[in-house]
């Protein structure tokens, strides 16, 4: 069985400093939920307080419709993985899962017997003989997620699990993290400053800067439909453009800026004749004129991603523009140190409020 989380207005202050103000949410039961935002924004500092390490200045937690009120990280239904992973370096594979299970009192029988069970879920089946610094970086991060699971948690709290490990090895452990979680149904509660980890791995995401709440939804809703000017910049990558509303009509701004007026679906809270700025991202970029979208810019250079490149261009006004060009279409691109044109459809730009 796994338990939904429920968030209600927390806060945490440490003297002065307020680290988390009236954050809101729920993590629904066996949901791969991730808090998403950059170093300092508190999502370190909610899952102590989910986990019991931290006790919330203000507002409550409940875990499976109960109150954690008082109940210390040895009597919830939680277990954390951190960063350092903290494996015991001179205690084996099988001992290290089932070390917790040792604390309740099981026989090493029946602490075996388990260990082993975990081992072929994480498929590092007849490695429990084996010594932690004989693994690999990804078979360690495995082995610590079965020591968590091992004392059967409702809900699994993982601190920035995969920081350590190189690019490639981060893209494999993400696809097992979320394999693994579907498999065991419990409710994954995933901390990162990753924007392509939390996009690619998650149910829903929470966006958090500065210990305050920006959104919660699915990666394509946060992507496509950013509701703040940070969840929009922090996102994915984009272009940003800064400008005043001059009118909005059936769903779509129009926006006054020093490159001329440009247009894109209105955000909460837009009005005309306030200020505002225009997203786009650049893979909504196309070279060539299109319609009232369109930027004129000189190509300074062109990044060749792999699958894609990325083309930038010094605007009129002296700021940048980026756009995604296929590596399929690189033979069409335009040349280094030329002057062309990009244009958007108006359906794929955002407008939000400035400020």
């Amino acid at each position: 069985m796994s338990h939904s989380v429920e968030l209600h207005d927390i806060g945490m202050t440490f003297g002065t400093t307020r680290a988390v103000g009236g954050v809101s949410f729920t993590v629904e039961s066996g949901e791969f939920f991730s808090i998403l935002g950059p170093s300092g924004c508190g999502k370190t500092t909610i899952l102590r307080m989910i986990a019991g390490f931290l006790n919330p200045t203000e507002g409550r937690i409940v875990i499976g419709g109960r109150d954690m009120a008082g109940l210390g990280p040895d009597q919830r239904p939680t277990a954390m993985i951190f960063q350092s992973l903290a494996l015991f370096p001179l205690m084996p594979v099988w001992e290290n899962i089932a070390f917790g299970l040792e604390a309740r009192g099981a026989s090493k029988a029946e602490r075996r017997k388990r260990a082993d069970e975990l081992l072929t879920l994480i498929a590092l089946e007849g490695y429990g003989d084996r010594m932690p610094g004989e693994l690999s970086g990804g078979q360690r991060q495995r082995v610590a997620i079965a020591r968590a699971l091992a004392v059967e948690p409702q809900v699994l709290l993982l601190d920035e699990p995969l920081s350590a490990l190189d690019l490639k090895l981060r893209q494999h452990m993400r696809a097992e993290l979320r394999a693994l979680q579907k498999r065991t149904g419990v409710t994954f509660i995933y901390i990162t400053h990753d924007q392509s980890e939390a996009l690619a791995m998650s149910d829903r995401i929470a966006v958090m800067s500065a210990g305050v709440l920006q959104q919660v939804g699915a990666p394509r809703e946060l992507y496509d439909n950013p509701a703040t000017p940070f969840v929009a910049a922090f996102v994915g990558e984009t272009n940003a453009f800064s400008g005043k509303i001059a009118a909005i009509e059936a769903g779509i701004a129009s926006i006054e800026t020093k490159l001329g007026v440009m247009r894109g679906r209105a955000g909460p809270d837009v009005a005309q004749g306030h200020a505002a700025r225009l997203y786009v991202r650049p893979e909504a970029l196309t070279t060539g004129k299109g319609g009232d979208n369109t930027l004129n810019a000189t190509v300074e250079r062109i990044d060749f991603e792999g699958a894609f490149a990325l083309a930038h261009g010094r605007l009129d006004d002296g700021s940048e523009l980026v756009a995604s060009i296929s590596s399929t279409d690189l033979s069409s691109a335009p040349a280094i140190g030329s002057r062309a044109s990009f244009a958007f459809d108006q359906r794929h730009a955002v407008v939000l409020a400035d400020g």
